[in-house]
C-alpha cells in the first residue's frame, strides 16, 4: 500500500502526463485530412485547454499494471475527444446555452450551431477509430471489450442518458437525492468509471483488479461533481473560464442546492476518501498519485 502524493506532487505529474496526451491530441487532429471550418472547430475545441483528466486516468491506471503510455495514448487521448464533443453540445443553445467554455466563446460562439455540432459529431466518431487502432500493439480482445465499456459509458446508458435526465429535471424543485446521484452518475460519473476500467481493461487486469478501479473511478466521479457544484456558486466566471452562477440561473437542482455547502464539502471528502480506499490493493508511483488526485480533487478552484 502506498501513501496518497501530496498536491504538488500530483500537480506536476497530472502536468506531464497532460502535456503528453495534448501533443498526441494535435497529432491526432493534424492526421485528419479534412481541411476547413470544421477541422478549424474542431482544433478549437479540443486544443483549448482543459484538466486531461480522463485521459491521464486511462494511462495511470494502465500503468498500474505495467502497461506503457505508448501504448495506451491512442485509446486515453480519445476519451478527451468524447469530452469535447459533450462539452461542445452542453453549451448549444438547445442544452444549456452556455457562451463561454474554457476561458473563451463557446464552439457555437466562435463558428456557428451548425458547425459546432458536425464539430461534435466528427470528434466523438473520429475518437472510436483512434482507440480501435491499439488493435496494433494490445490484444484484439482487450481493445474490444474496452471499446464496449467506452461505447456503454458514452451513450444512451451513461453520458447521454444522464444529460437527458439533467434536461428532464431542470426547472423543477422536488429532484430527490437519489435522482440527482443517478443523473450524476451517468452524466459525469461513467465517464471517469470507463477512463480507469479502461486502463486495466487494456492491460488485462484480473477481474478483482477491474472491480477495484470501478469503484476508485464512480467515488472520484462523485467527487468531482459535487466540487463542481460548489464552484459554481462559489467561484466567480474568470477562475472557472466558464459562467459561474449558470446551475441556479437555469434551476438546476446540485449538491449544495440540496444540502448546503458544509455539508457538501463534507460529501466531497468522504468520496475522495473512499476513492483512496479502492486502490488499497496497489503500491507505487501511480498508486499514489491516483489516490492523491481523488484528495486533490476536493481543494481544486476550477
Amino acid at each position: 500500500m502506498s501513501t496518497p502524493y501530496d498536491s504538488q506532487q500530483v500537480k506536476t505529474i497530472l502536468a506531464e502526463r497532460g502535456a503528453q496526451v495534448e501533443a498526441y491530441l494535435q497529432h491526432c487532429l493534424d492526421a485528419i485530412p479534412m481541411q476547413g471550418r470544421l477541422k478549424e472547430a474542431m482544433y478549437y475545441s479540443l486544443l483549448a485547454g482543459g484538466k486531461r483528466l480522463r485521459p491521464v486516468l486511462c494511462l495511470s491506471t494502465a500503468a498500474l499494471f505495467g502497461l506503457s503510455a505508448e501504448a495506451v495514448m491512442p485509446f486515453a487521448a480519445s476519451l478527451e475527444m468524447i469530452h469535447t464533443y459533450s462539452l461542445i453540445h452542453d453549451d448549444l443553445p438547445a442544452m444549456d446555452d452556455d457562451d463561454l467554455r474554457r476561458g473563451r466563446p463557446s464552439c457555437h460562439k466562435a463558428f456557428d450551431e451548425a458547425t459546432a455540432i458536425l464539430a461534435g459529431d466528427a470528434l466523438l466518431t473520429d475518437a472510436f477509430g483512434f482507440m480501435a487502432s491499439t488493435v496494433k500493439d494490445l490484444p484484439a480482445g482487450r481493445v474490444l471489450e474496452a471499446l464496449a465499456s467506452v461505447s456503454s459509458a458514452a451513450g444512451s446508458a451513461g453520458m447521454v442518458g444522464g444529460q437527458i435526465l439533467d434536461m428532464d429535471c431542470t426547472g423543477k424543485t422536488n429532484v430527490p437525492l437519489e435522482t440527482l446521484q443517478t443523473l450524476h452518475a451517468l452524466k459525469t460519473g461513467a465517464m471517469f468509471r470507463v477512463a480507469c476500467v479502461s486502463g486495466g481493461l487494456l492491460a488485462g487486469a484480473s477481474e478483482s483488479d477491474i472491480a477495484s478501479l470501478r469503484a476508485y473511478g464512480e467515488a472520484l466521479g462523485v467527487t468531482f461533481q459535487i466540487v463542481d457544484d460548489i464552484l459554481d456558486e462559489t467561484a466567480d466566471t474568470a477562475t472557472l473560464g466558464k459562467p459561474a452562477g449558470s446551475d441556479a440561473e437555469m434551476g438546476k437542482t446540485t449538491y449544495p442546492s440540496l444540502m448546503g455547502l458544509d455539508r457538501s464539502r463534507e460529501l466531497a471528502q468522504e468520496f475522495a476518501e473512499k476513492a483512496v480506499d479502492s486502490l488499497s490493493a496497489f503500491s507505487g508511483q501511480d498508486a499514489a498519485f491516483l489516490k492523491g488526485l481523488a484528495l486533490m480533487l476536493v481543494t481544486r478552484n476550477k
